[in-house]
């Protein structure tokens, strides 16, 4: 197929941990026989053009380099509401995804076009895809979007105008249909992981110990994910000092960056050397940070809003690194941790609960190595990007085939929904 997607995140570089699953998803569908171009918004140090694995990536201009401020997970303050700076620069983005669109479609028809987020791309592109098969990939934070009172009616004209519709979770999945699509319509594709890439190495464990002074022996338990609400590591901060202290010789490796990092480092400082804050850490040494390690853990939670992550990458890259994991049975979590076969669910917000867990997976070590195991098998034999690739075609075979025949079950759907 010939496929065309607009996104706001797309890895600025090999080593950048923004949105990339959109990557992942891009390549194996060129390696599977498909041609994808990318539009993406510019940002500093992007070339404008770039072969990237055989996807086509475009940065579009849409403003002068100090205003460009949008996308690439800068647009929201901790998950939860829109910066300032992003208000200002939306309408500039807008029309300069709207311009890259258009000349997108001129330069070369595609079959499929997919905008990547409900908001803010799917409006923008909607009016460009008369004759072309429409759809939106929904991922989370566009969704809390998209149920605000001052977006409801555009998303809702939006979706009545796509030919198909993807989440990564059940719970955003229907979530965004309420606002307007027939969710028998919709299309639940877990994202993948490189079970390649991911994969334990005995003899790379000792890397990131060695670089937080971290001895070779002692259980370790590693948490990763952007600092923001969301993500749920408030709800693990308080049960640390019971959870250190049930766990002899347990050190715990929070890492990601964030508007709540330096709020956690305060919180977490009276148990500093046994928890470790290293920031950012740069995609070609993630790898190692999860071999390093012996359970995992993502406490994620609904933040105050309703913003919820679908299903985090990290939980994929640890059950690929045969790591337990312990974790939150929201949104797409479950679509990929059984309880008690890959890892541990607990209930959302439950310190204790969590604490709990986290300490039965270090008394049982076997039961550990087995819950790994389970993971890695698990992510080798189900949660490929090539498998997840063929899901999406899928999708997008399904989408070119109403528009053939013309009918456009949204288009029914957007009269039964009251305004």
């Amino acid at each position: 197929m010939e496929l065309l997607f607009l996104t706001q995140t797309y890895p600025r570089t090999p080593e950048d941990t923004a949105g990339p699953f959109i990557r992942e998803l891009a390549i194996a569908l060129v390696r599977g026989g498909d041609r994808v171009r990318v539009l993406a918004p510019h940002a500093r140090g992007m070339p404008r053009r770039r072969d990237d694995g055989g996807v086509e990536v475009e940065a579009f201009r849409y403003a002068p380099a100090p205003l460009e401020v949008f996308g690439y997970g800068r647009s929201l303050a901790a998950d939860e509401r829109v910066r300032g700076a992003s208000l200002l620069a939306a309408p500039l983005y807008a029309a300069g995804a709207w311009l890259a669109v258009r000349r997108a479609m001129r330069r070369r028809a595609a079959e499929v076009l997919q905008v990547h987020w409900v908001l803010p791309n799917g409006p923008l592109a909607r009016g460009l895809a008369a004759r072309t098969t429409f759809g939106i990939g929904i991922h989370g934070s566009d969704v809390f979007l998209a149920e605000r009172a001052g977006a409801r009616a555009v998303v809702r004209r939006t979706l009545a105008d796509c030919d198909f519709v993807t989440g990564c979770s059940p719970e955003l999945v229907e979530r965004v249909c309420a606002l307007g699509f027939p969710t028998e319509q919709a299309r639940v594709i877990p994202y993948g992981v490189d079970a390649q890439t991911y994969r334990p190495d005995e003899s790379r464990r000792g890397l990131w110990r060695r670089r937080l002074g971290i001895p070779p022996e002692a259980p370790l338990l590693l948490g990763l994910g952007r600092m923001a609400t969301k993500k749920g590591f408030q709800v693990l901060l308080p049960e640390l000092p019971a959870l250190l202290a049930a766990v002899p010789n347990l050190y715990v490796v929070l890492a990601g960056a964030g508007d709540l990092l330096a709020r956690f480092e305060a919180q977490a400082a009276p148990l500093a050397p046994r928890v470790h804050f290293p920031g950012t850490v740069l995609r070609d040494t993630l790898p190692d940070l999860f071999r390093a390690a012996d359970a995992f853990v993502l406490p994620a939670v609904h933040d105050p809003r309703g913003n919820v992550d679908g299903l985090p990458n990290v939980v994929l890259e640890a059950m690929a690194s045969a790591l337990p994991v312990v974790a939150t049975s929201v949104s797409g979590i479950p679509l990929a941790i059984r309880n008690g076969v890959e890892g541990l669910l607990v209930p959302e917000g439950d310190g204790r609960a969590l604490r709990e867990a986290l300490v039965a997976t270090f008394a049982d070590r076997d039961r550990a190595r087995r819950m790994g195991e389970a993971g890695r098998r698990r992510a080798v034999d189900e949660l490929g990007w090539d498998a997840v690739a063929d899901r999406y075609r899928a999708a997008y075979a399904e989408g070119i085939a109403r528009r053939a025949a013309g009918t456009k079950p949204a288009a029914a759907w957007r009269r039964e929904v009251p305004a």
